[in-house]
């Protein structure tokens, strides 16, 4: 391996000789963009250098840095630095960058991670900066970046890059897409006087551009306070200059906005970019990397501006899907297409509205915001559910790009005939109205027809069960969704209710505590039974993972090893992330639900969950009895209709959770078959482990079955898989240029303030405790859950919380219906709750006032 390299030398292959920001200048130079010339100290000179680094024991990032310092450099390679500076001129400024080999990255860009040096001058100068840029891959903050990117230290390797110095009259960054909003091609420049550091290194408060379809839209000054420049001799100084005027003309502005477009066009995707120009005129780049805090667009074919809403956030699972559990999403959402006559030719492909971004799922919603009847509808079942999504939907619908297409009423009143006909909607309703004994019996006979559905003879082939997979999943939408005529009867009698006694819905919500028929909450209720009938001892000696254990190997005392058998046999197919047909199931890992055994069993005082229920259930028959009071005094004929209305809300409510359930069920159902036909591809040699198969999508599978090696494929797309895993944040509704409308209304929020949305009444003040991932979450009793949205996998942790903050959903989610029923203060809705408030910080949740107090 060469030791120096000039940009024109390097190529897209020589990211382990040269490093991200090196190959990135290569590139740039390669394509004939205006880069100052330079070459790059390779990772062999590192390699060489930092043999025998020892990073073991306490302190080792200090211990690296005085190595890399210290230890001497080969004569040869002092040559070759020496030499290739010297072409350059005689003592010519140069930056001096590092370049590490984990540095910009698809998702990581790790800049500002390692240390830069301007206006080096001289020989002994470089090869001292050339030193400093190597310790600086050891500084604290480069060490914690890469652990908290899961990035191996090992692995890392630094190069030096060295570049001609620029005499910037003005300099700065460039984004060929707006960072904040997501917009893609909206320029945003940020400039100030003398050298680039100002900006980057946040010293300054630079003028910002915002410049898009041929025309600056944004010109904000900043007091821009002081500027670095260049010292003659060497280094660099900072001089207070404040300045009122821009240092951009618009020229300019769109000088460098057609430079970004360049750069952008070259690599395909929106670029970070450092730039500058010199007294002259005379435009440069000096860096570009990729912006990789912008969510990726879904793919579509379709034209004009498109709306999309996260599958991922309405059901509170932030992480990435599977490639399996995508394709079965694509088969639901076909049968779901169906129902309105809109069904695709193929079901494998999804229904048309049914996209994949980020794996993960989202809804192309453009023809429900372009409508009037989608209009009046999306805000009112948004507000069940994800009530922020509410107020971006009504800012979208000032839009002008989005207002209703002409003729928007015909094609959704066809739909919708169509989808009612197929439910037999009116009948639905009309039963669930006159006789709940028949409404009732209509959702068991459903998950009686599921049961029979998803059996598969142990004797079938891997051929016939994907086929089963793949006809089960297809028809899975159509039948239990004839569950939620009823279920919304309930709610629609509970809104006619209020209207009728006078009261707000937010000041209602008593009556849905404790209701009957919720299969989350029946499940939550029986392990806390079941908690109070175990030996305790194990649960509060043993840790969780030799818990596990015992229990695989049948060695728990007799009775916790019956209970929880026979816990899991009933609900093994829940877990966290449970709408992943890739995700195990606590029945495969039962350490999430032995946790919370142990959980429970510290609890010492207080009202139990089931005395808790009990009370819920009294006082919602006692505010049922007081509405109707309300009511009669507006006209005696309400009294006994309110009473009626809700008793039938009460007994309907619970069958909310009953759809999701059942989808559950059969999402576990075709794992466990999946997994056999993962267990054949291993004998096949196509696969390295059965739940490979989850890593594949359907036809894949089915294709792999005639022979292949997929190995290599799915290590790709697990490790993208990990990747985003780390993503901190998913939009809860994009459009397809890339703006996330909730940013928009973010930048004139007040930033102080924590509220959200009510979801159930009442104040505590208590203990936060901020949980990213239930399995293995430890609450104490009385504690506060702050967490960014809940499945069922989380709620058993509801029977020792105190309260609950979620960053995500709305009155109706599944977090806020389960905190009502127990009697738990909540707030949903809260943004960047788990980023605002810390563990152990004390704090006061007004689930009333969806209000959070921090100290």
């Amino acid at each position: 391996m060469k030791t120096i390299l000039s940009f024109a030398e390097i190529d897209a292959g020589m990211l382990a000789e040269v490093g991200g920001k090196a190959a990135n200048l290569g590139e740039l130079t390669g394509a004939g963009l205006p880069v100052p010339p330079g070459w790059v100290l390779t990772t062999e000179a590192y390699r060489r250098v930092a043999e025998g680094l020892d990073t073991g024991g306490p302190a080792p990032a200090e211990r690296a840095r005085r190595h890399l310092l210290e230890a001497p450099m080969p004569e040869d390679m002092r040559a070759a630095i020496v030499g290739a500076y010297r072409e350059l001129g005689d003592d010519v400024p140069v930056a001096v960058r590092s370049s590490a080999t984990a540095e910009d990255l698809p998702f990581a860009s790790f800049a500002g991670q390692q240390d830069t040096f301007l206006n080096v001058v001289g020989e002994e100068a470089l090869l001292a900066a050339v030193r400093r840029c190597w310790a600086s891959l050891w500084t604290d903050r480069a060490v914690s970046y890469r652990e908290s990117n899961g990035i191996d230290h090992a692995a890392v390797r630094l190069a030096v890059v060295v570049q001609e110095m620029v005499d910037a009259r003005v300099a700065g960054v460039m984004f060929t897409a707006n960072p904040v909003t997501g917009r893609r091609r909206e320029i945003v420049i940020d400039a100030s006087p003398g050298l680039g550091e100002a900006v980057v290194s946040g010293a300054v408060n630079p003028d910002r551009f915002r410049f898009r379809d041929g025309r600056v839209l944004e010109r904000s000054a900043g007091d821009k306070a002081l500027a670095i420049r260049a010292v003659p001799g060497g280094g660099t100084e900072r001089v207070e200059t404040a300045q009122g005027e821009l240092c951009l003309t618009d020229d300019e502005v769109r000088r460098l906005a057609e430079l970004g477009a360049r750069v952008e066009d070259h690599y395909g995707a929106p670029q970070d970019t450092e730039w500058a120009i010199d007294a002259a005129g005379t435009l440069r780049l000096t860096q570009a990397r990729p912006i990789t805090t912008l969510y990726p667009l879904p793919e579509t074919t379709r034209p004009g501006l498109r709306v999309y809403l996260s599958v991922n956030v309405l059901q509170g699972v932030m992480g990435p899907l599977t490639p399996m559990g995508v394709a079965a999403f694509r088969l639901i959402s076909a049968g779901g297409a169906g129902l309105a006559g809109n069904a695709p030719a193929d079901p494998i492909d999804g229904a048309g509205f049914f996209a994949v971004s980020g794996e993960r799922a989202w809804l192309d919603i453009t023809a429900a915001v372009r409508s009037r009847p989608g209009r009046a509808i999306l805000p009112r079942a948004l507000t069940l559910g994800e009530a922020r999504a509410v107020s971006i939907m009504q800012g979208l619908f000032e839009d002008p790009r989005l207002a209703p297409a002409r003729g928007s009423v015909r094609p959704f009143l066809r739909g919708f005939l169509r989808f009612a006909a197929n439910l037999r909607l009116p009948v639905r309703f009309w039963v669930a109205l006159t006789s709940p004994r028949r409404a009732l019996a209509h959702s068991v006979a459903i998950g009686a027809e599921l049961d029979r559905r998803l059996h598969v003879p142990s004797s079938a082939t891997p051929a016939q069960r994907l086929d089963h997979a793949q006809h089960v999943l297809a028809r899975l939408f159509p039948l239990i969704i004839r569950i939620m005529p009823t279920a919304i009867t309930g709610y629609a009698l509970y809104a006619l209710s209020a209207r009728l006694s006078g009261v707000p819905l937010d000041e209602m919500s008593d009556v849905l505590r404790s209701v009957p028929h919720n299969p989350t909450t029946e499940m939550d209720l029986e392990l806390w039974h079941l908690a109070t009938r175990v030996e305790p001892e194990p649960f509060r000696e043993l840790p969780v993972p030799e818990l596990v254990r015992r229990f695989q190997e049948g060695e728990l005392p007799p009775v916790a090893q019956r209970e929880v058998t026979a816990f899991l046999a009933k609900y093994g197919h829940r877990g966290v992330a449970e709408i992943d047909v890739g995700v195990p199931r606590w029945s495969e890992e039962p350490g999430h639900l032995l946790g919370v055994l142990a959980n429970y069993l510290r609890m010492d005082g207080g009202l139990t969950p089931g005395e808790l229920f009990e009370k819920g259930t009294r006082e919602a028959k006692r505010r049922i009895g007081e509405l109707a009071a309300r009511a009669g005094r507006r006209a005696r004929w309400r009294a006994p209709f309110v009473r009626w209305a809700l008793g039938r809300t009460r007994h309907y409510a619970g069958l909310r959770e009953l759809p999701k359930f059942y989808l559950v069920k059969t999402l576990a159902a075709v794992r466990r078959s999946l997994f056999a036909v993962g267990e054949h591809l291993v004998g096949l040699g196509v696969l390295e482990r059965a739940d490979d198969v989850f890593f594949l999508d359907l036809r894949e599978t089915r294709a792999a079955l005639k022979g292949g090696d997929l190995r290599e494929l799915v290590a790709e797309r697990r490790a993208t898989h990990e990747r985003e895993r780390r993503r901190r944040h998913v939009p809860r509704v994009l459009l397809s240029d890339g703006t996330e409308p909730e940013a928009l209304a973010a930048a004139t929020a007040d930033p102080g303030a924590l509220t959200g949305t009510p979801a159930s009444p009442g104040t505590v003040t208590g203990t936060a405790r901020v949980v990213l991932d239930p399995h293995g979450a430890h609450l104490e009793p009385g504690e506060i859950l702050i967490c960014p949205s809940t499945d069922p996998g989380w709620t058993p942790l509801f029977l020792t919380a105190g309260g609950l903050v979620m960053e995500m959903g709305g009155a109706m989610s599944h977090g806020a219906v389960v905190a009502r029923e127990y009697g738990i203060p909540a707030v949903v809705g809260v943004p960047d709750a788990t980023h605002r408030v810390g563990s152990g910080q004390e704090i006061t949740v007004n689930g009333a006032a969806g209000t959070v107090t921090l100290p």
